[in-house]
């Protein structure tokens, strides 16, 4: 039996298929690990959607930002916007049934000293901590509010995680932490706005993983999120966006020993 951690996918299915063909992945005794953005911007999302859905129980799946924005989006909340690609979810005969099935995934899932998180974790948060404020939220994204919730989620304020926090100020940063972080400062204030390489950082920010004073690094953080960062493996991270809604690659890793496994993306 093997898990395979699996990069951001973004509706590029050929290139997903490809890759588990490269793994011989066997589903009555493997299971798959997807770190977020199933769907948008690639050309696929019903095909991915369809197949990771179809995949239970060998599938663990957290949520990323752009499996978040279709759910708001198919519920009126936010607009579709002019990138994105996901018209073919909304215009499926099978879309309730889908978009249920993505709603009730997890923000993060924690299995020995592993954590799966599309994004990262703030400096404050042990992996325990992290793992109660993602059941806070999705208890309100599994709950009849959940249309309030992916209303009032947009938004880089506040920027501050506190544990006095409250409401939707209080979940905001929570899933903007989880699905949105790439750099932060020693305190845990979130620079939600640069997307580049970690040299990139603002003045007094860095990249989430690298803080010394991270209450996490006793876990090895699974994610993805961060094509600019590309594929990182560390001995508390591996790192799985490697760009493939981008032209560049797909990537997987094999837990039990990180053998790394990568396909082109080229043309989707």
């Amino acid at each position: 039996m093997a898990v395979y951690a699996v990069g951001d996918i973004q509706g590029c299915f050929s290139a997903l298929q490809r890759l588990i063909d490269k793994l011989g992945f066997n589903p009555r005794q493997d299971t798959l690990w997807f770190v977020g953005d199933l769907v948008n911007r690639g050309p696929e999302s019903l095909a991915v959607l369809r197949w990771v859905k179809a995949l239970a129980p060998a599938a663990v799946v957290v949520l990323g930002n752009h499996d978040l924005h279709l759910l708001a989006a198919a519920e009126g909340v936010r607009p579709v916007r002019k990138e994105d690609t996901f018209q073919d979810v909304l215009e499926a005969p099978d879309r309730e049934a889908l978009l249920d099935w993505l709603r009730h995934q997890r923000l993060l899932y924690r299995e020995k000293d592993f954590v799966l998180v599309h994004a990262g974790l703030l400096p404050q948060w042990t992996t325990a901590e992290a793992e109660a404020l993602a059941i806070e939220v999705e208890q309100v994204l599994h709950g009849a509010d959940y249309k309030t919730l992916l209303r009032e989620m947009y938004g880089s304020s506040p920027a501050h995680w506190s544990p006095d926090l409250m409401g939707m100020a209080r979940y905001r940063v929570i899933i903007n932490a989880l699905t949105r972080l790439r750099f932060c400062t020693a305190e845990g204030e979130m620079d939600l706005s640069q997307k580049g390489p970690p040299e990139t950082a603002p003045q007094g920010f860095f990249p989430w993983f690298a803080l010394p004073n991270r209450r996490s690094r006793d876990a090895v953080i699974v994610s993805g999120h961060w094509a600019a960062l590309g594929l990182r493996v560390e001995d508390s991270l591996l790192a799985l966006d490697s760009g493939c809604v981008w032209g560049q690659r797909l990537s997987a890793v094999r837990l039990r020993d990180r053998k790394i496994y990568q396909v082109s993306c080229g043309g989707g």
